[in-house]
């Protein structure tokens, strides 16, 4: 069995949104269990999240795109992850991230470059969506990775709109994907 957690900071729910699908494709994957750890408002989570991310065999981090970065309750929590750091709790572990933003682009790259800086940094082995984008003519916004990331996943909700909104089915459905892939990787490398 594969443990996976997945650790997220949601401003206003779209996010979070993103992160029950990522964890629904992990779940759906024979053997694993899927922990999903919410970042408070205050940049926190508990000593149990943190026993939860140290016994995981993978982490996913998630976090809106602000202002071309992570949340500041996210960079807070990646700054407080430098006692397993210190320790290389972290070590091997399966690394991936996802990112949610109010446009198509809104510099979203810049914020998997983050989250994949954090996860180098605790030494993890990273893993990309694992799928082609859907960049021909005839693609529909609802398409598998219709936003065409290949580094972390990505999603896009309109600035207007409510979780219920968005993200599109389409993200959605791509997350679910990668939650899978995230999962089945986990278990490839569980010692």
């Amino acid at each position: 069995m594969s443990k996976v957690a997945i650790v997220y900071h949601s401003g206003y729910g779209h996010t979070k949104k993103q992160a029950e699908a990522v964890q629904a494709g992990a779940a759906s994957v024979a053997g694993a269990s899927v922990d999903l750890i919410a970042i408070n408002a205050e940049g926190n989570i508990t000593d149990a999240d943190w026993a939860t991310l140290d016994a995981a065999d993978a982490i996913i981090f998630g976090s809106p795109t602000y202002m071309g970065s992570v949340s500041w309750q996210f960079k807070k929590f990646a700054d407080a992850s430098s006692k397993p750091w210190f320790s290389q709790n972290w070590k091997d572990k399966v690394g991936a991230a996802f990112t949610n933003s109010a446009t198509m682009n809104g510099d979203k790259l810049s914020t998997l470059h983050y989250l994949f800086t954090l996860g180098m940094q605790h030494s993890m082995i990273w893993v990309g969506t694992g799928l082609m984008p859907s960049n021909s003519k005839a693609a529909q916004r609802n398409d598998i990775n219709f936003v065409g990331s290949f580094s972390g996943l990505m999603a896009q909700s309109p600035s207007d709109s409510s979780p219920e909104e968005g993200p599109l089915p389409g993200d959605l459905a791509t997350a679910k994907l990668f939650g899978a892939r995230v999962a089945e990787t986990a278990a490839k490398f569980k010692k």
